[in-house]
Formats: structure tokens, C-alpha cells, sequence
């Protein structure tokens, strides 16, 4: 009798109100959980498929390469060798490559120098002088290109590397994140490190850089690839075949080759693939990067 009562009385908790809506909370939950999955899953399938159709069809001959199959009937690799004898594209690679890369190192110096002053020194205007890098970020890039154009004429950049590479140093976005992640480092370091004798610069240089090295891999990340497929200055900037970047040679090929996918989809492969190498071997970076970066 007692035992029947004491299942009778778990029975009546287990059916309480309290008990059926956690019951009903969880399903949701599982629902809710189950939904995201799905569409994350969908989503994932429809970026990852339109890579994969273009490495495939860069396999493919002429007369298959628009034939909507993923996988090659018949598999070449004449493309590939077209792309590199018939046309200077290991040239237009070289440049994107130089162009990138010294772009990304002097950004991130430049970028951190200024991040870390106006995050750490005080001075008169600091909030208002933040407050209008930060404003450069709501003018798109086709507005100020005319006028970008006519200084880098008058201050005789165009066709060449310099035309190409001061122009895409500066950019508010960059000094934006650093300077947000500074906010979130601890002062006690650079306090000690002052204390120690230490100047700024000797505190930016031996302790608040080591401790950037995360948000800079990503930024890196960032920087080279926009200016990897950079197109619209270096089409303006440029007329000197031997400084044509990839994204022009790849549309030069899309003018010269209109019929000729297997060749367009070759060079636009060996375009992504060094991008898609350098993401996946600095991804750990860009997510710890994005959760320590101390947006507030």
C-alpha cells in the first residue's frame, strides 16, 4: 500500500504542469535544433556545390564542359596545360601575388600601429578621429574611385605596382577590429611593462603584438584574399599588360575564349584553390579571433 502511494505520488509530480512543459520545452528545443541543422546543412550544400561543379568542369573537354554533370565523362587536363603555355597566367599569378602580400604586411603594421593608438593613448580628438575612420566604412568603393583615380594620376601612379598596392593599404575596417580588440586586453601588462621603463612603442612592439596574433592571422586571411580578387581598381589603375592581376587575366580569358568554358573554369580553379588553402590553414585563427576580438 505504501509503495502504491509513493508511485502514485511520483506519477502525479512527473504529470505536474511544470513537468509537461519541460517536457514540451525540450521537443521545441530538439525541433528547434533539428530545423538549424537542416538549413545549415542546405546551406553548406549550395557554396560547396558550385565549387565543386567549377573544379569538375575544369576537367572537362570542350564539347562536355556544359553538359550539367558533376562528374567528367571525359577527364583532361589539356585545360590546365593551355592555361599555363598559351597565356602568361603564371605572370598574372606572380602579380596578385606581390600585390597581395605587401598590402597585407604593411596594412597589418599600419592598421595595429593606429588600432593600438587610439585604443591605448590619450590625446585631444581621439574619439572624434575613431569616430571618423569608423565613418569611411558607410562610402562604398565605387564612389570614391573617380576621385581616386584623378589623385593617383596627378601623383603619377598609375601603371604601376605602387599605383596598385598605396591605394589598398588603408582601410578603416582593419583598425576598427584591432582597436576593439586591444580595448580587450588587460592594461595590467603594458602598466608593468611602463613601470619596467618601457616606452609605447616598446610596449606595442614586444607585448602587444605577440598577443595579436591571432586577430592579424586573420586579418591576413581577410586582406589578402579582397585584394587577391581585386578587379575593378587594378582594371582602372592599369593598362600594362605585364601588371595584369589574375581576376583581369581570367576576364581577359572570358573575352578572348567566350566559347571556351573548359578554359575559363581551369584558370578560375587555380585562382581559388591558393584561397581556399590559406582558409583552411588559418580558420582556427579566424574563429578565435572573431570570439576574443572584443566587439563591443
Amino acid at each position: 500500500m505504501a509503495n502504491e502511494t509513493l508511485t502514485g505520488s511520483s506519477e502525479s509530480r512527473s504529470d505536474s504542469p511544470r513537468a509537461v512543459r519541460a517536457r514540451r520545452g525540450i521537443g521545441r528545443g530538439r525541433s528547434a535544433r533539428a530545423g538549424l541543422t537542416l538549413l545549415a546543412l542546405i546551406l553548406a550544400v549550395a557554396s560547396v556545390l558550385p565549387v565543386l561543379y567549377m573544379v569538375s568542369a575544369s576537367f572537362k573537354t570542350r564539347d562536355t564542359v556544359t553538359d550539367g554533370k558533376l562528374l567528367p565523362s571525359e577527364f583532361t587536363f589539356d585545360n590546365y596545360r593551355y592555361v599555363f603555355t598559351e597565356v602568361p597566367f603564371t605572370r598574372y599569378l606572380l602579380n596578385s601575388f606581390l600585390i597581395s602580400a605587401v598590402i597585407t604586411v604593411v596594412a597589418l603594421l599600419f592598421h595595429s600601429m593606429a588600432a593600438y593608438a587610439l585604443a591605448r593613448l590619450r590625446f585631444p580628438g581621439r574619439e572624434k578621429l575613431f569616430a571618423l575612420i569608423f565613418s569611411t566604412l558607410l562610402v562604398t568603393a565605387p564612389v570614391v574611385l573617380i576621385p581616386l583615380f584623378l589623385v593617383a594620376r596627378e601623383l603619377n601612379l598609375l601603371d604601376s605596382y605602387a599605383g596598385l598596392i598605396i591605394p589598398a593599404i588603408f582601410n578603416a575596417f582593419g583598425i576598427f577590429l584591432l582597436r576593439q580588440f586591444y580595448l580587450g586586453l588587460p592594461r595590467e601588462l603594458e602598466e608593468a611593462a611602463i613601470v619596467d621603463g618601457c616606452g609605447h612603442w616598446r610596449v606595442y612592439w614586444s607585448i602587444v603584438l605577440p598577443m595579436s596574433r591571432p586577430i592579424l592571422s586573420a586579418l591576413a586571411v581577410f586582406f589578402f584574399l579582397a585584394n587577391w580578387n581585386a578587379f575593378v581598381w587594378p582594371l582602372v589603375a592599369t593598362n600594362d599588360p605585364d601588371l595584369t592581376v589574375v581576376q583581369l587575366g581570367i576576364s581577359t580569358l572570358q573575352n578572348q575564349y567566350t566559347s571556351n568554358w573548359n578554359y575559363i573554369l581551369a584558370a578560375a580553379t587555380v585562382a581559388a584553390l591558393p584561397m581556399l588553402a590559406l582558409f583552411f590553414a588559418f580558420q582556427r585563427q579566424i574563429v578565435e579571433s572573431i570570439k576574443t576580438s572584443g566587439i563591443k
